[in-house]
């Protein structure tokens, strides 16, 4: 297993860093939080500092994910760790469904319970929380965000940066501009009865 340092140490941070855990992939190098020095461990593993000098925690691993939900934060963060050299992992919750003919861009975390249908795109260091449904043929552009129960019903796009809050849906075909942001529950394109 390849050693993985994960960028954020909060919540998402932790269910990503459980997923490596629980997975087969990879190890778990530790994090870099700007938290620190005031955090300096989660579960026994090491903070090893904030995200103002990342290019020096190349001697950790070699491979980073950013575990931020903040979408325009991840998108910053990854594109330093790209600048610094790192490779930037996939992390995959061992009970999360991908359909074998998905693709996947690099950063992307898809968390327990998640699925992601067959000849789906995820773009780079894009999120499906938890019970989230990305179906066949959908496409989350570049940090597009799913939260959790989220639902994408066949050949719907959420637009870079889009993040659909918990239980937000959309139906076939539909499709949200790059940065909107859809509230909990909210529903687009589903017939109202």
């Amino acid at each position: 297993m390849r050693p993985l340092l994960i960028v954020g140490a909060g919540g998402h941070g932790r269910a990503v860093a459980e997923a490596v855990l629980m997975g087969s992939d990879w190890s778990l190098a530790g994090f870099v939080d700007d938290g620190w020095p005031g955090l300096r461990e989660v579960w026994g593993h090491p903070v090893i500092g904030s995200t103002d000098a990342l290019a020096s925690r190349r001697e950790r691993a070699h491979c980073a994910i950013v575990a931020i939900g903040n979408n325009a934060v991840r998108e910053a963060l990854h594109r330093r760790l790209l600048e610094a050299g790192f490779e930037l992992a996939t992390v995959i919750h061992p009970k999360a469904l991908v359909s074998p003919r998905a693709k996947l861009g690099a950063g992307c975390a898809v968390m327990a319970g998640a699925i992601v249908g067959t000849e789906a795109v995820l773009g780079e260091g894009a999120i499906v929380n938890c019970g989230a449904i990305v179906d066949h043929h959908c496409r989350v552009e570049d940090f597009g965000h799913l939260g959790t129960g989220a639902c994408m019903a066949g050949g719907a796009v959420l637009g870079r940066g889009a993040w659909m809050q918990a239980g937000a849906a959309l139906g076939y075909g539909v499709q949200v501009a790059a940065g909107d942001v859809l509230s909990p529950g909210e529903s687009r394109g589903l017939a109202v009865k």
